[in-house]
């Protein structure tokens, strides 16, 4: 039966690398897992990550433009029941807030 999971997460880094896990470890298919913001306006997650920190050698500051608007949302798109508790899995791993 075909039915979708979804989740969400802080950060627009930990939405990708469970993306990354899903298709590369697990062989899902990128066409059948959705990102997107939470909310209608563009989001780069509720925390700062990735570039936009500080830089580890302290000679710059980290940005402050980010699009902190919200959490971001994976959905994948399942046709086997027997994925359910794998995407799940990861989801939790990776820092799902609601898998």
């Amino acid at each position: 039966m075909s039915k979708t999971l979804k989740t969400t997460f802080a950060t627009r880094r930990d939405a990708e690398l469970a993306v990354e896990h899903l298709v590369q470890q697990h062989g899902l298919e990128r066409s059948d897992i959705f990102v997107s913001p939470e909310g209608s306006a563009n989001s780069a997650g509720e925390r700062v990550s990735g570039s936009d920190q500080p830089d580890a050698a302290a000679t710059e500051a980290g940005r402050s433009d980010a699009a902190l608007n919200g959490q971001i949302e994976v959905s994948v798109d399942l046709q086997d029941d027997a994925l359910d508790a794998v995407v799940t899995d990861v989801f939790r791993e990776m820092g799902g807030e609601d898998a």
